[in-house]
């Protein structure tokens, strides 16, 4: 998702419990290739807060680390993250720096608008390169298959669920339901174990809830929109995209499985979590820590599987473009700062010893540098946290085993806005038992292809 209600749910947790992928932003400026003694200058932002005093001294240490290495560049960090609403603003008055923090939804746009520039040839003998996952390499290609940026990070939904209430209701903890249809059989003796226990949970507002049929759909095989001919339209109103509220409408309203309470965001549900009332729901793996560190939970108790049906997972993440304007030289120099820092595994397995030396969380499955890789890479990744691992790795074992195998769909354009328009909808089938979803369909087909029309 790409608000601030859904990136509480996974990326700012996600900067601590990532292990490797300590989150950081770029952006470039018109100032002087080499003010600093003959160096290249090269402004970067997503230096962490002070406030995060772990990930602010390991990210300076870096810093120094890199400049050490290759004596002819100077980093200079900024904290911050690419803001969209001041982007355009940045850029015009050459406020922006070198290198930027972007979202995969983002990156399509700042393509089209040239608004990013051209690292093609800067990438071609970039270490790593072979290791790095070609579907998230083409989120910042153009439609030649000119590069425009790296991934850095990425994070797919998965379902998160109680071990301990599977085990008090008679289910095996250690195997997941892997369909929808199993969700809901689970979900009814999870929910017979009475005192408010609630077996499915499920978000329905500020934009939450269009974001969570996204990922519902997706791990169907739906879409939530299609693009022909350079034009987008709504590919909701589909037999997929009706299963999707319909198992939700029958959980609620004949199977009682979702509990009476609804209207639910992020928070409410890890609370319900934490508090061991909940069985399952939809989410990233940041979660888990989340639902831990501030809503009482043990790490013990929760799992995290594949989506149910596992047709493709909504994919999310983040990565860095240049500025536009940047020299050749900033260019080259942007792109050593990028993958050394991020896409390298040798500095990555050396921050999960890092963090386990700190008693920061090993091994909980953040998707967001081991799965920027593929192949012996991220084996070798996974092994390094395995062994340092202060968590229940086999809670997540499953997840990662089908990581690789279940295609990611990102988001869909204007997904904010779109993502409003399926709230209305979600909070229906929640809360109207005589809803009509095929009508809900036909209504909300037709504002997301006015928003798309309007584009």
């Amino acid at each position: 998702m790409s608000s601030t209600s859904s990136r509480t749910l996974s990326l700012a947790t996600a900067t601590v419990l990532a292990l490797v992928a300590l989150t950081a932003c770029g952006t470039s400026s018109d100032g002087a290739e080499s003010d600093s003694g003959g160096k290249v200058k090269l402004d970067v932002n997503g230096q962490p807060p002070k406030t995060q005093a772990f990930e602010r001294k390991l990210y300076d240490k870096h810093v120094l680390q890199f400049e050490k290495a290759n004596p002819d560049i100077d980093i200079v960090p900024h904290e911050g993250f690419m803001d969209p609403k001041t982007f355009n603003a940045k850029l015009a008055g050459g406020k922006l720096e070198d290198v930027f923090y972007v979202y995969f939804t983002d990156t399509r746009s700042l393509i089209e608008k040239k608004q990013a520039a051209d690292i093609t040839d800067a990438v071609k003998d970039m270490p790593h390169r072979g290791d790095v996952q070609d579907p998230l390499m083409k989120i910042f290609q153009d439609d030649e298959g000119r590069q425009y940026g790296l991934p850095t990070s990425n994070y797919s939904m998965g379902l998160v669920y109680n071990r301990a209430l599977f085990k008090k209701a008679g289910l095996d903890p250690d195997r997941a339901p892997k369909t929808w249809a199993e969700v809901r059989t689970a979900a009814k003796k999870i929910a017979a174990l009475g005192d408010n226990t609630v077996g499915y949970a499920d978000f329905s507002k500020n934009n939450q809830g269009g974001w969570h049929y996204t990922a519902e759909l997706y791990s169907r095989g739906g879409r939530i929109a299609t693009e022909s001919d350079g034009k987008w339209k709504a590919a909701f109103n589909t037999s997929e995209g009706k299963a999707t509220f319909q198992d939700l409408h029958d959980m609620r309203w004949k199977d009682g499985s979702m509990g009476s309470k609804q209207l639910l965001q992020v928070e409410d549900v890890q609370r319900m979590m934490g508090s061991g009332k909940l069985g399952m729901y939809v989410s990233a793996a940041d979660n888990i820590t989340v639902i831990a560190k501030q809503f009482g939970g043990k790490y013990e108790d929760y799992a995290l599987a594949p989506v149910p049906d596992a047709k493709s997972t909504l994919l999310g993440g983040e990565g860095y473009m240049m500025n536009p304007k940047a020299s050749p030289e900033k260019i080259k120099a942007g792109v050593k700062w990028i993958q050394w820092r991020y896409l390298n595994p040798e500095l990555i397995e050396k921050n999960v010893a890092d963090y386990a030396d700190a008693k920061l969380p090993v091994g909980i499955p953040m998707p967001t540098v081991p799965d920027v890789f593929e192949g012996s890479v991220r084996d070798g990744i996974e092994k390094v946290k395995k062994d340092n691992a202060n968590m229940p790795t086999g809670n997540y074992q499953a997840f990662m085993d089908s990581a690789p195998k279940v295609p990611g769909v990102i988001e869909p354009p204007k997904a904010q806005e779109v993502y409003a328009v399926l709230d209305s909808a979600m909070q229906s089938v929640l809360t109207k038992k005589d809803a009509d979803i095929d009508a809900l369909l036909d209504d909300a087909e037709k504002k997301v292809n006015a928003i798309y029309s309007a584009s």
